[in-house]
């Protein structure tokens, strides 16, 4: 047993890998050509084929950010030419070492299975390098969206610094973890993969750049979507002296099939020039911006296509702004008749637990309004897998501990967003009007 968390058990892992693992030339590493739609390539591993290196580390050291990259196929020189497949830019390798715990050795080129580091490369973790022959990731580049998000702050204003340095760096080592700031209250929000993700950073904030933060409570990022078509015919109009605001806009919003890579469609289906060709963008723009936030609880709609099917113009007070907020009010007036859910995460759990506490331990995923969908045995374990709305598993490392008297073990990973039952999504929007009445 070991925890990242408290640093306890790496070591042993770390000596496992060097003994056990296999060496790189008995390995088959696939890595996906982005070329064909992520279409898994195999790699020969040997030092004749196009360069491909994954950066899976970086580290502050005292000549600026040092990238670690293991090398999957061909070779790196010192000098060469590199480019990063994940943003397209071009870089020159200005000095390659091979780490000595905190000594470097400088060397001349790596090859094939080897982890060298270089200076002076901007890059995130996980980011592919090659030598521009090909585009292949060893690593998706679809990222998931993160699925819970907490706001923090320093204790203190002096750490300011510090506090922004490290999330700097952390969002460019993990793609999952965003910052942002919330409009309304002006908080840092942090956004991860779960709870135990988000704490990591919390900690890590703590032991690493000796800034104490302050943290809010979990917050779950739902989404909210439509389950029907609805119509929209929406004339925006205002006159206040000089030039007034005139656009009307016509079509109807529909979902996007489930399985659709797209989240957002905007379909300009006009016939003609009743609405200018330059006031089309500001009308996408505008309905981008009222889907950021529904009505339901205010969260992103999601799966949503629009159709722009007729229009109107003024030859005098049309413009940008007025075609806006034409398609602003125009989303807001047909919502309600796409008859919308609200969305929830739904994540994949896989339990270890001894067979004497498999009963307990299932009756309480049934509590959380989980899904078991697998029950394996393995020797004196039960394998349970399950789904499960991420709402309901804040606190469970700690419950699963009490409920097998600490020999239950978890994992969780992002599975996909579900329509929460009618009564749950009754019990959200009151409390979302409750919290705006309070404002």
């Amino acid at each position: 047993m070991g925890s990242a968390f408290k640093n306890k058990g790496v070591q042993p892992l770390l000596d496992g890998v060097l003994s056990y693992l296999p060496c790189p030339l008995e390995v088959s590493n696939y890595a996906l050509d982005q070329t064909k739609d992520e279409e898994k390539v195999v790699l020969s591993g040997t030092p004749d084929g196009p360069l491909v290196a994954l950066a899976f580390k970086l580290e502050e050291g005292r000549f600026g950010q040092l990238t670690y990259l293991r090398i999957y196929e061909g070779v790196i020189r010192k000098g060469d030419f590199i480019v990063n497949v994940n943003t397209g830019k071009k870089i020159k390798v200005p000095r390659l070492v091979r780490m000595h715990s905190n000594e470097m050795e400088d060397i001349q080129e790596a090859h094939v299975g080897q982890i060298v580091a270089v200076f002076g490369v901007d890059c995130a973790s996980g980011d592919t390098f090659t030598d521009g022959s090909v585009r292949y990731t060893m690593t998706s580049m679809n990222v998931p969206e993160p699925v819970m998000s907490l706001a923090i702050q320093p204790v203190s204003k002096d750490s300011g610094g510090q506090f922004s340095k490290a999330l700097n760096r952390f969002q460019k080592e993990d793609p999952t973890f965003r910052v942002g700031l919330d409009p309304e209250s002006a908080q840092t929000i942090i956004s991860g993969m779960g709870e135990l993700h988000l704490d990591i950073y919390v900690e890590r904030i703590r032991r690493e750049y000796k800034v104490d933060a302050s943290v809010g409570k979990p917050r779950v990022n739902f989404r909210e979507t439509i389950t029907q078509r609805a119509e929209f015919d929406y004339l925006h109009k205002k006159q206040s002296g000089g030039q007034g605001q005139y656009g009307r806009v016509c079509g109807y919003i529909e979902p996007i099939p489930q399985g659709s890579m797209t989240k957002f469609e905007f379909d300009n289906m006009i016939v003609g020039q009743v609405i200018p060709s330059n006031f089309i963008p500001a009308i996408e723009k505008g309905f981008k911006e009222a889907a950021n936030s529904g009505s339901l609880i205010g969260h992103p709609v999601e799966n949503l296509r629009i159709a722009l099917t007729d229009g109107a113009a003024h030859a005098v007070d049309s413009s940008e702004l007025a075609f806006k907020l034409a398609a602003i009010y125009a989303f807001r007036q047909c919502y309600a008749a796409a008859k919308p859910v609200i969305l929830e995460p739904v994540m994949l759990v896989e339990l270890k637990v001894p067979t004497e506490f498999q009963g307990t331990v299932a009756g309480d995923i049934n509590k959380r309004k989980g899904v078991i969908v697998g029950n394996d045995q393995d020797g004196d374990d039960s394998i349970i897998t399950a789904h499960v709305p991420l709402n309901n598993m804040f606190g469970y490392s700690t419950a699963l501990r009490s409920m097998t008297q600490g020999k239950g073990e978890f994992t969780m990973e992002y599975k996909e967003h579900s329509p929460v039952s009618h009564d749950v999504q009754m019990q959200l929007v009151n409390t979302y009007k409750a919290s705006k009445t309070a404002e």
